[in-house]
């Protein structure tokens, strides 16, 4: 049998509840005729059912089928167009701009993908910026995909303000995450780093609220901008940076980046994607590295200095065989709560 990847802190911490494993392919089926029903088109559903499955098998499960439920009650709200048809244009060789007309920015990205790829092989860096889109979701996608390709891939996104700049203060950032990709000499298995400039994601003090747990300290201020373990007093509050003012700096470099070189609203102007019937109009900016333009042994080279300091006992993420496209070999274990709600929608 296949492997049960659960991944991810979120599944750690509440595996004791009743779960269903599905094959990926079937899980992709269900996830695509799910965003089907919701409102979305084909191009829409094929997109994000890949990228949900993706999350799933390979990064943060949080971010995989439970997110997915937040998509599907925006398709029917509206909150995302699912009908959207992105628009991309080169303002210059090295930059590649995309309106994402109100849908999911994973649409944008993979109508972007193939050019994106070409350009970085011939000019050897490339910029594509991003706006007008849902949130990213898992961003750790996006910068597998280029991984594959054989690019390195830099990744940052904002979304909806719901971080305080500093404890005691008020909300400023969004949970704004960043996700590095780099191809090493086995060129399925890259190195790949995703994590939020907060010191949690949003969805992780949301799922502690809805099961009564208490979260760490650290995560969040209640609404008096007090230290609190209470989940929900947390939702009433703020999320904290984490590492203090240094993940606060972390938070606002990526805020210039993703929304200030997209032209999108910053996360203080973003619609809360909490509340029905809102476009969001968050942004992603991704930068990619041919790698070998110097040095055409960076992968095998990367490889090696990786494998030295695992030795050393460092933590290193990533560098797990990742498919470009789903396999019945692989399989998925899913909150049975959450399939039950997505088949709601079938």
């Amino acid at each position: 049998m296949g492997r049960f990847l659960l991944g991810g802190q979120h599944y750690r911490e509440v595996s004791f509840l009743k779960q269903e494993t599905l094959s990926a392919c079937d899980a992709e089926v269900l996830a695509e005729q799910a965003c089907l029903a919701a409102g979305a088109n084909h191009a829409t559903a094929r997109a994000l059912a890949a990228a949900t499955v993706s999350a799933a098998l390979y990064g943060h499960a949080s971010v995989g089928f439970p997110h997915l439920l937040d998509y599907l009650a925006n398709f029917n709200t509206g909150s995302i167009n699912g009908n959207a048809k992105p628009t991309l244009t080169a303002p210059l060789p090295a930059i590649m701009h995309s309106d994402a007309d109100g849908g999911i920015a994973q649409l944008g990205f993979d109508l972007a993908l193939p050019a994106l790829v070409e350009n970085t092989r011939a000019l050897g860096v490339t910029l594509f910026a991003q706006a007008n889109s849902y949130t990213t979701g898992e961003l750790g996608y996006y910068v597998r995909c280029l991984a594959l390709e054989g690019v390195i891939a830099f990744a940052v996104s904002n979304s909806p303000a719901a971080v305080a700049g500093s404890p005691g203060g008020k909300i400023t950032f969004g949970t704004n995450p960043m996700a590095f990709a780099v191809p090493l000499a086995d060129a399925t298995a890259p190195l790949v780093i995703d994590q939020a400039s907060s010191a949690t994601a949003f969805i992780n003090l949301v799922n502690a609220a809805e099961e009564g747990r208490a979260i760490p300290e650290g995560w969040a201020i209640d609404e008096k901008g007090s230290a609190t373990t209470d989940a929900a007093a947390g939702l009433r509050g703020a999320l904290l940076a984490f590492g203090g003012a240094k993940g606060a700096n972390v938070a606002l470099m990526i805020e210039c980046l993703s929304a200030g070189l997209s032209g999108a609203s910053w996360s203080l102007d973003m619609a809360d994607h909490q509340k029905r019937g809102e476009r969001v109009g968050a942004s992603i900016t991704i930068i990619t590295i041919a790698p070998t333009v110097i040095d055409e042994h960076f992968s095998n080279r990367l490889t090696q200095q990786l494998d030295r300091i695992t030795e050393l006992g460092a933590y290193i993420p990533g560098r797990r065989p990742i498919r470009r496209d789903v396999s019945y070999d692989d399989f998925i274990a899913i909150d049975s709560a959450v399939l039950e709600k997505i088949r709601r929608f079938l």
